[in-house]
Order: C-alpha cells, then structure tokens, then sequence
C-alpha cells in the first residue's frame, strides 16, 4: 500500500436506506478523479459505516498526516456546529501527530448556493 500524505473525508449524516449513500460516494470518487495523489474516504454520522474515526484511523494506519474533512450538510445545524467540531477535537486528541482540518458545510459555500439556485431554475 502506498504512504498518504494528505487525505479528505467526505462527511455526511447517514440513513438506513442504501441508496442514500450513492450520492456521498459519487463525491468522493469524483474527487478522487480529480486529485488521484490525495486519499478520499467517506465517513458517516450515524445510521451508517464507516463512522468518521474508523475512517480515520484507515487512513492514518495508511499514512495520512493531513486529514481534511469536509461535511456534506446544505446548513449548519447542531450536528454541524456541535457534534462534528467535538468528534474532530476527539481525533486531534487521539491524534497528535495528524494535523486536523475542518471545512465549512458544503451548502453555505457560495459555489453551492450558485450550483443549486441554478439547478433550480432549470426548465
């Protein structure tokens, strides 16, 4: 297996149905299309595997030293503002030597708000 250097975690809520995943896994590979050098992996919040530290502690048994994780939410609710923030703090915790960074939620991204408003808007 090769050594990572840097590695994204594609964050999302989870649900019981099966193809809720599809799109959060159509993200990930995606990103990796796009930067095949950086490790992509999904992790869930609840209701579905993997959570968010077995993901990462598959990437840092792999070599990750940077983690970036970026949350798969259109707002920032309490699993957002609260939750996600303490299990990052957790990881920084269990993780010295990793260096942990948190993006802002995808939806309140202006390149978001512009992609949906326009598929709205389709006729």
């Amino acid at each position: 297996m090769k050594t990572l250097h840097s590695a994204v975690i594609v964050f999302a809520h989870g649900s019981r149905d099966a193809r809720w995943r599809e799109p959060v896994e159509a993200v990930a590979r995606r990103m990796a299309e796009l930067s095949p050098e950086v490790a992509v992996a999904c992790a869930y919040l609840e209701l579905v595997t993997p959570d968010l530290p077995t993901a990462v502690e598959r990437l840092v048994a792999d070599g990750a030293r940077a983690v970036h994780v970026v949350p798969l939410f259109l707002g920032v609710g309490k699993h957002v503002r609260e939750d996600l923030p303490r299990l990052v703090d957790e990881l920084r915790a269990r993780h010295q030597d990793v260096d942990f960074s948190l993006a802002p939620a995808v939806g309140e991204t202006p390149e978001v708000v512009d992609l949906l408003a326009r598929i709205a808007l389709r006729t």
